[in-house]
């Protein structure tokens, strides 16, 4: 067994998948068939050998404590499919892999990797940082943050030219202009007014009514140029989250919080050349909710992953900004355990309220994370809702949620064609719900969803 005796469920691990891809590929390694030598034991290692299309099977071994994953294999997906593999027999055979002692191949890297984690974390505690010479940090902070004031100032008299032209020239000049701008704000080091000019581009040809979305869009980015033009007179907090919009990196320099963190929900997103993973918290004794964010290069899966529906004791540091929802991992202190109960949740009006308040600190957030309980999936038009259950809009007879809130949410279109939804009504059947995810002005995207006895956590995406 793994610590506290606990064995993952198979969607908790498929949830720690990179891609579609790696999970069906790992459900058919997850028979006893191709495997030796598997074991685990109550540190929280898992090991194995796995028979490949060479002589030489592949040493697989995971970390629960991390997790984190060693194969001799040649992906460079993490975890890869052997490891999702070994996890999902872990999860269903006792007999197959049951507690043993580790063998000396899968020791060597455990103890390697705990002893590392112990190193930093001593580091960290009383080992003085390393020298940097803060001058020079702060020449090249002023060459940058220079370079970015050309970029917003060149980008506010692009704006006006196309005001001053008229919306319908956006539609005229095509797409080459605004990648041309876009260009210009890499040139000056701020990929976040970059990633705004590209979809500048791409609204023209978005469908009716994009003139609105348009003009819609151009005024953020005139609101996020002035802010950093005007960026010594704002309040810190929302100075940090100009910096962070513009694209300036940002450390985990704010409060710590040791908690036990309920894992809600992992995906990740691609532009072509970065992968972003998203790994969504949420504090049980601090009612904090945190991101966490890791990025592979092209090709490769971040290298964090934590399964979603369990519950971890961690420390974690929260980076700047007026909102503080990104954190960074700190120490570990549990292997993760199954969660109990889902974080709690309010009725649709409450989620529109939470996200008003924190776009009210910060204008450009495109959504917020909230937990919905007592909601009902329900079709609407040509699309979907959650529906506050015994509202207006919920089905007749129905009790749970709010009474008072009789709201309904809509379902983002973006998530209108994905898997998940169809799995969040086949889990209702028409009863009340606990549904996490994202919500914005584009509407709602359900992430993990809870039946009305709790029991179970069910990854959405």
């Amino acid at each position: 067994m793994n610590q506290h005796g606990v064995r993952w469920t198979s969607e908790q691990v498929l949830s720690l998948a990179p891609d579609d891809a790696s999970r069906k590929a790992g459900n058919k390694l997850s028979a006893a068939g191709p495997w030796s030598g598997a074991g685990c034991d109550g540190s929280g290692a898992v090991w194995g050998l796995c028979k490949g299309s060479g002589s030489r099977p592949y040493q697989t071994v995971v970390d629960t404590t991390g997790p984190a994953y060693k194969c001799s294999c040649p992906s460079r997906k993490f975890p890869c499919k052997h490891a999702i593999g070994l996890l999902l027999l872990w999860a269903a055979d006792e007999q197959t892999v049951a507690d043993g002692a580790v063998p000396d191949w899968a020791g060597e890297w455990l103890s390697g990797r705990r002893k590392r984690a112990a190193d930093q974390e001593a580091g960290d505690a009383g080992a003085p940082a390393k020298s940097a010479d803060p001058e020079a940090a702060r020449r090249r902070a002023e060459r940058r943050a220079g370079r970015i004031t050309a970029g917003a100032t060149e980008l506010e008299q692009r704006l006006a030219d196309l005001l001053r032209g008229g919306l319908a020239s956006a539609e005229q000049s095509g797409y080459g202009l605004w990648e041309e701008t876009a260009a210009r704000m890499v040139d000056a080091q701020a990929p976040g007014l970059a990633a705004r000019v590209r979809e500048l581009g791409a609204i023209p040809g978005s469908g009716p009514g994009w003139p609105v979305r348009l003009l819609e869009e151009c005024a953020l980015i005139h609101l996020l140029d002035s802010a950093w033009l005007g960026r010594e007179r704002l309040p810190e907090p929302l100075a940090a989250t100009v910096r962070t919009r513009v694209g300036l990196p940002s450390a985990a320099e704010g409060d710590r919080i040791r908690d036990h963190w309920l894992i809600l929900a992992q995906y990740d997103s691609s532009d072509g050349k970065l992968t972003t993973r998203r790994i969504w918290l949420y504090g049980r004794e601090s009612g904090r909710t945190a991101l966490l964010l890791s990025f592979g290069a092209a090709g490769r899966s971040p290298q964090l992953a934590l399964p979603v529906g369990l519950m971890v004791e961690a420390e974690l540091a929260l980076h700047g900004g007026a909102a503080q929802l990104r954190a960074e991992v700190g120490e570990l202190f549990t292997a993760p355990v199954p969660l109990g109960t889902p974080p709690p949740g309010g009725s649709c009006a409450s989620a529109v309220e939470a996200y008003g308040r924190a776009l009210r600190d910060d204008p450009w957030l495109e959504s917020w994370p909230v937990t919905l309980s007592g909601v009902v999936p329900l079709p609407a038009g040509d699309g979907w809702q959650l529906a506050d259950a015994g509202g207006p809009d919920g089905p007749e007879g129905t009790t749970g949620g709010d009474p008072a809130g009789g709201g309904a949410l809509p379902v983002a279109a973006s998530a209108l064609s994905r898997p998940g939804l169809w799995k969040l009504v086949s889990l209702a059947g028409g009863r009340p719900v606990t549904v996490f995810g994202e919500f914005g002005h584009a509407g709602f995207v359900p992430l993990t969803a809870w039946s009305d006895d709790e029991s179970e956590t069910v990854p959405l995406i």
